[in-house]
């Protein structure tokens, strides 16, 4: 069953989607399980992201941006003994499908309306989708009231201004009516001590990993562990993006599965939640593996764990551990293992030992990244050097050697105590995805601020008073240019100032005026659509 019925999926989304829905039945998942899974979207359909979204899409933190290319499945499965089905169980899952990567919220959602779904049926389907139809658009910075099924959940999508690691509370207000209200602390975060917790030893060498894109995979015994530790893995490079593919559940029937599997060329730049025993063996090639037991939290400190040997990983029924023949960078940071571990022993709330370890995350990346974000900032030109009539002028190039040069006076020594070999990291970063990704996304973001000066230029001189003393095709040619600006300025949402582009078009509009009737009509016709 599909709701709504309109919505189309190509028949392999469709088959995607089915064979992801459901544990391997290894897994042996009784009860109820939540887990979710991201699949690649065909190819043959077409990219349509409206411009509504595109909008709300650029005030959100970069790391919450949607991947066009990928959709999000959040599954809640229920498996329970059944003497009068055949199989004698009862097998469903209800799956939500999204391209927001909204863990929490959808989580909460499904946690709702699935346990009611397998009583009621699909009627009660119909009643969630024309709640949902009543959803406030996803605007970020906003309080958000979401109405499901009588209960009303309160939300907050963060923004890009937002000071990183810091979360605005969302209050629980007393509704005077009836409905239920209940707070969302967060719409996309996992709990990470509690993912981290079966390899607590190696987070740091985890970070290293996942920041330079290496090949993970994460073997787990059930699809909800193997998916909040690849989501946890993901997000402890926050505020960066993770730019290469991840996968919180994989199974052997995926469309990508050879892709990814070959032997004949190196593993990819993706990060793999598996469960299928069929993997210890397909992926024994890979240099990073982590095996998680069930993930449980420890009542008492946990014990030293050495990285072992990739050659030691023969089975699925290895030890948990991380296995793995990767030399860490940066010496190890002693200060967070005992802060956790104290936290462990004075039985310290997950949630708050979470909040330290994200704490710690982030503040290792921005250490990390605050050097490159200064070299990067000085490649912008001078604004003395934004000439009205001439074209803006181009970003310098990045070199390499000029930012390793920068690290002596200004490097992450100056944010953090840790010592290692941060220019090797620097190096292996550079080559990496997740820097592919940054430097696209900032030099677009500098260029679009120097398209903007520009305009602010333009928009400062007397253009009426230039057209004058010009020739007709001179004038007809500088309108044609203004036209274009302007379109450009609203297509790519440039970081200019309503009255900028007002006072452009006033601009535009005494130029033309002062120009002959016939080319008047002619101009005022074009390029306005």
């Amino acid at each position: 069953v599909i709701y709504p019925p309109h919505s189309k999926l190509t028949d392999k989304e469709k088959t995607n989607i089915c064979y992801l829905s459901f544990p391997d039945s290894n897994s042996g998942c009784l009860g109820d399980t939540q887990f979710c899974f991201r699949f690649r979207r065909s190819t043959e359909r077409k990219v349509s992201l409206c411009c509504f979204l595109n909008q709300l899409d650029r005030d959100l933190p970069v790391y919450l941006k949607k991947d066009p290319a990928y959709y999000y499945g959040y599954v809640y499965f229920r498996q329970v003994r059944d003497k009068s089905l055949k199989r004698g169980y009862f097998q469903k899952s209800l799956v939500l499908i999204s391209k927001l990567p909204y863990v929490h919220l959808f989580r909460t959602m499904l946690k709702q309306i699935a346990p009611e779904y397998f009583e009621k049926s699909e009627a009660f389907l119909e009643a969630v989708c024309s709640d949902v139809d009543r959803w406030p658009p996803p605007t970020p910075g906003k309080i958000l009231q979401l109405p499901v099924m009588g209960i009303i959940m309160k939300l907050r999508i963060p923004t890009y201004r937002d000071k990183p690691g810091t979360t605005p509370v969302v209050q629980n207000m007393h509704q005077a009516d009836a409905q239920i209200s209940m707070a969302l602390p967060t719409v996309h975060e996992v709990d990470l001590f509690r993912c981290f917790c079966p390899v607590f030893f190696h987070i740091q060498m985890l970070w290293e990993l996942v920041l330079l894109g290496e090949p993970l995979v994460v073997m787990a015994p059930s699809p909800s562990e193997s998916s909040e530790t690849v989501l946890a893995l993901v997000s402890c490079i926050s505020p960066l993006k993770y730019c290469s593919d991840f996968r919180p559940y994989f199974t052997i029937h995926d469309s990508e599965f050879k892709e990814y599997t070959t032997r004949t060329q190196a593993p990819p730049s993706v990060i793999l939640g598996v469960t299928n025993p069929f993997f210890a063996k397909t992926l024994q090639h890979w240099p990073h593996i982590i095996r998680i037991g069930d993930i449980k939290l420890p009542g008492e400190v946990p014990k030293q764990v050495k990285v072992k040997k990739l050659k030691n990983l023969k089975t699925l029924d290895s030890k948990p551990g991380v296995y793995t023949s990767y030399k860490p960078y940066l010496n190890k940071d002693e200060e967070i293992v005992k802060q956790l571990q104290k936290g462990v022993q004075q039985k310290r709330p997950t949630e708050a030992q979470s909040v330290i370890l994200r704490r710690y995350f982030l503040e290792l990346t921005e250490s990390f990244i605050i050097p490159l974000e200064r070299y990067v900032a000085s490649l912008m030109p001078l604004q003395k050097c934004i000439s009205p009539w001439k074209s803006p002028p181009q970003l310098r190039q990045f070199s390499q050697d000029d930012f390793m040069k920068t690290l002596e006076k200004a490097g992450p020594q100056l944010t953090s105590g840790l010592k290692g070999d941060w220019i090797g990291l620097y190096r292996h970063f550079l080559k990496s995805p997740n820097f592919d990704g940054w430097f696209r996304s900032r030099q677009k973001e500098m260029t679009q601020k120097l398209e903007a000066l520009h305009l602010e230029a333009l928009c400062n001189e007397n253009l009426v008073f230039w057209s004058q003393k010009h020739t007709e095709v001179e004038t007809v040619d500088l309108v044609l240019k203004l036209k274009n600006k302007l379109l450009q300025a609203n297509r790519e949402q440039l970081p200019v100032k309503t009255e900028t582009l007002k006072k452009l078009q006033t601009h535009i509009n005494d130029i033309i005026l002062a120009l002959p009737d016939d080319l008047q009509d002619i101009l005022l016709k074009t390029g306005t659509t």
